[in-house]
């Protein structure tokens, strides 16, 4: 009796190249990955869409307009007049000016390595609280979230030379009274510890997060090694804490060279101009004597500062090795 074979039945490659595709969910190579691509693309762009608009009006639409009214003798009446680099060199020729500067100079002098030490120890010291941690994070940082105004009123009368709550200990001691908003050589660090008070929390809470990131290995592996607690801070938790320390650093120095509220509610620039910034200056240009240009200048000066002392700290500090 005749025995009959079947052959094995075969796809053609192509078919089996087809089926695997199909099953992963690859699409074939060529024009179709790319079509999808460029849709997802689209669809990504129309979901950002409103942001990117925002940001383009809110953000970049201003500045654009300040470089534009520093070149121009704007008036309130809108009226203005182009009149270029004029405001500019008004600038280098106005002792007000470089008055302020000065005083801003020393205020991010004083401020912004205040407030890192700040922050940077008391994140240190709640990294090693482990009873009611929140609760004491949550009491420093309770100073961030009140009023600048608020917290100025409440020092400008513990600085005050005669009922003051620091003169009053201080009197305690047979010492003073100390007039600090009074003196020219005391009123910036007294600005600058009121402003350090109001605002390190929020610097503290980003210096706690990277402590908590750094691998716990790498400070046992030292303390197997002998280092002591200095050591260990100094030699694995400083390196390994650097890009969260340029950050404060940087946005610390922002917000230093942006002094203004502080200054407006407890001295008001004085005394003789000593705690008078040059956001003050831009305040008083624009909004008491109208000169929009002018205010719009020292404005950019002012950013042109902050993104000199930024690419300084960039340099020496955030570069990686």
């Amino acid at each position: 009796m005749p025995t009959s074979s079947t052959a094995p039945v075969t796809s053609p490659p192509g078919d089996t190249a087809e089926r695997g595709r199909a099953a992963s969910g690859t699409s074939p190579p060529g024009g179709g990955g790319r079509a999808r691509r460029r849709r997802q693309a689209r669809v990504g762009l129309l979901f950002a869409a409103p942001m990117l608009l925002l940001f383009v009006v809110f953000r970049f639409g201003p500045v654009l307009g300040a470089v534009f009214l520093s070149l121009t003798d704007y008036r309130l009446s809108g009226e203005w007049t182009f009149v270029g680099l004029e405001n500019y060199t008004r600038l280098g020729g106005d002792e007000l000016f470089r008055e302020s500067l000065t005083v801003t100079l020393l205020y991010v002098v004083i401020f912004v390595p205040l407030t890192v030490l700040m922050s940077l120890a008391t994140a240190a010291m709640l990294h090693q609280v482990v009873w009611r941690r929140g609760l004491f994070r949550g009491i420093f940082f309770l100073p961030y979230v009140t009023s600048i105004v608020l917290a100025a009123v409440i020092w400008k009368w513990i600085y005050d030379a005669e009922d003051g709550l620091v003169n009053g200990l201080l009197g305690l001691a047979s010492i003073g009274p100390v007039d600090f908003l009074g003196r020219g050589e005391l009123v910036l660090p007294s600005i600058a510890l009121t402003s350090a008070w109001k605002g390190f929390g929020y610097s503290m809470l980003i210096l706690l997060a990277g402590l908590q990131a750094i691998p716990r290995s790498f400070t046992e592996a030292a303390m197997i090694d002998g280092a002591g607690p200095w050591q260990r801070f100094r030699h694995v938790t400083l390196p390994l804490l650097r890009p969260v320390l340029f950050f404060v650093l940087v946005i610390e120095t922002i917000t230093a060279f942006q002094v203004f509220d502080a200054m407006y509610v407890m001295t008001g620039g004085g005394p003789v101009r000593s705690s008078y910034s040059l956001v003050y200056l831009l305040y008083d240009s624009g909004f008491k004597f109208f000169d929009f240009g002018y205010a719009s200048a020292i404005g950019l000066v002012i950013f042109i500062f902050v993104l000199g002392v930024s690419l300084v700290q960039r340099r020496f500090l955030g570069k990686e090795d």
